[in-house]
């Protein structure tokens, strides 16, 4: 049978099992670029699905070997010479698989499977280089200029990829409900403090920090995190009230008190023209501010009030919104928005620039407003610490943080950044608050579990009723 060109034996057997293995061989081969690709989607999005890419990958690893193996003992068993190998090779469609069945190899199985192996291996090298130079960013939605990205890519040499949020409970939520992968995070002070709390954090060196010198001394050590020893100051934002210049004026409106949002009897005049904030602690600050308690009190009766002053004021407000009353705000449909000093000034600058027959002004509630410092962060999964400290560093020059005003009007808290920071923005006083009006704000507190939900019940009441 050996010699026999015909051999009935050798021939029935490969007939049988040479497509059984290369079935088994494209398998495996389909399983290892499927755990490639989960890999990478883990990678590059953040999400927790890497070590599942990686069980499909050994996956298709075993099956591939075991086809070569299973492959070996065929050949063994037919005995076949080379050129009859070739000949059922190219009958059989034992091709390479990567070139979808175009072109038959003429190589032994176990070779083939050698170079898919390899390639394969290529392709997660490649991959894992290009996940490990770049940065995942978990940021607030235009919260940093494309050109400030820009420079640091081509400075580091490396790729920023952003994810966005809009509240900081939306980003809280996420967190808490497995998101990963995110080097940095920009959460406001209350939100670190959680962070800090649930051990979601990794502590800043300050030795990978030299310019760390250039934040104003005010802004460090805030009981939110004493020290600063997972948190480095970005910016800050005022909640205050923004409107139609023209609109309040010719109504006559206090514009400098809550009660412009709060009280029926300015509410009538502006009913449906009124936008708040869709955010539970922003409001409730709100309300217990005008009510004359410090927006951290948790005494129940307190919020009950607070509750009270804000169901009385909602037939006549237009929406809870915190998304789009930039826009609102800009073209007129709304005349008065609860809102982020940053926002309202994009608002004045775009309508502006769309040529509006109106202006848009904001102002600080003589009552005090929340001011909200967001901080630079370290989240614990991820997997560029060296690079986060480097992006920090990057935005502590005083250039970079000042690239952020000039673009949104955000106040800053980096001295450095005040000489490049145009003339009309730095004399803003919502923007930068004189020591008078900065005796009024305050900054949110993290809450206790119970606290939270306490008020996780009475916004439930405000959003249903």
């Amino acid at each position: 049978a050996q010699q026999d060109a015909q051999g009935y034996f050798p021939l029935r057997f490969r007939s049988a099992l040479v497509p059984v293995v290369n079935i088994g061989s494209n398998l495996g081969w389909i399983l290892i670029m499927g755990g490639l690709f989960l890999i990478y989607l883990g990678l590059a999005l953040g999400v927790d699905i890497a070590w599942l890419g990686v069980l499909v990958f050994a996956g298709g690893v075993v099956f591939a070997l075991a086809s070569a193996t299973s492959m070996v003992g065929v050949l063994s068993a037919c005995m076949m010479s080379q050129p009859r190998l070739e000949s059922a090779m190219a009958r059989d469609g034992l091709f390479f698989p990567v070139f979808g069945h175009l072109h038959p190899v003429h190589l032994t199985p176990d070779y083939s499977i050698m170079i898919q192996a390899g390639l394969a291996i290529l392709m997660l090298l490649t991959f894992t280089a290009h996940a490990a130079d770049t940065l995942y960013l978990y940021n607030w939605n235009n919260y940093i200029s494309d050109r400030t990205i820009a420079r640091f890519e081509a400075q580091c040499g490396c790729k920023v990829v952003q994810d966005y949020y809009s509240d900081n409970e939306e980003m809280l939520a996420k967190i808490a409900a497995g998101a990963s992968g995110y080097d940095l995070i920009v959460p406001t002070g209350n939100a670190v403090e959680a962070l800090i709390r649930s051990n979601q954090l990794r502590p800043i060196d300050p030795a990978r920090l030299p310019h760390f010198g250039n934040l104003k001394p005010e802004f460090l050590n805030q009981a939110f995190d004493p020290g600063n020893r997972y948190s480095v100051p970005y910016a800050y934002t005022v909640t205050l009230i923004g409107y139609n210049a023209e609109k309040i004026r010719a109504l006559g409106l206090p514009t400098d008190t809550w009660a412009l949002i709060f009280e029926p009897k300015y509410l009538a005049r502006i009913k449906g023209r009124v936008t708040v904030l869709d955010s539970q602690r922003e409001l409730m600050a709100a309300a217990m501010l005008y009510l004359g308690y410090p927006i951290n009190d948790t005494d129940e009766a307190k919020w009950r009030q607070a509750r009270d002053l804000i169901l009385r004021a909602k037939p006549y407000w237009a929406a809870f919104n915190a998304s789009s009353y930039i826009k609102e705000l800009t073209v007129g449909n709304i005349w008065v928005a609860h809102g982020y000093s940053n926002d309202m000034f994009q608002a004045r600058q775009d309508a502006k620039a769309a040529g509006r027959p109106f202006e848009i002004a904001y102002s600080t509630p003589k009552e005090g407003a929340v001011l909200a410092l967001d901080s630079m962060v370290l989240h614990r999964t991820g997997r560029h610490p060296e690079l986060a400290h480097r992006f920090i560093d990057f935005m502590l020059e005083g250039e970079n943080s000042a690239e952020l005003t000039n673009l949104i009007g955000s106040g800053n808290p980096n001295r450095d950044a005040m000489r490049h920071i145009a003339p009309e923005i730095a004399a803003n006083r919502a923007v930068f608050p004189d020591p008078d009006t900065l005796a009024r704000l305050q900054m949110m507190r993290d809450l206790d579990r119970h606290s939270r939900r306490v008020l996780n019940r009475i916004w439930t009441e405000i959003k249903l009723r």
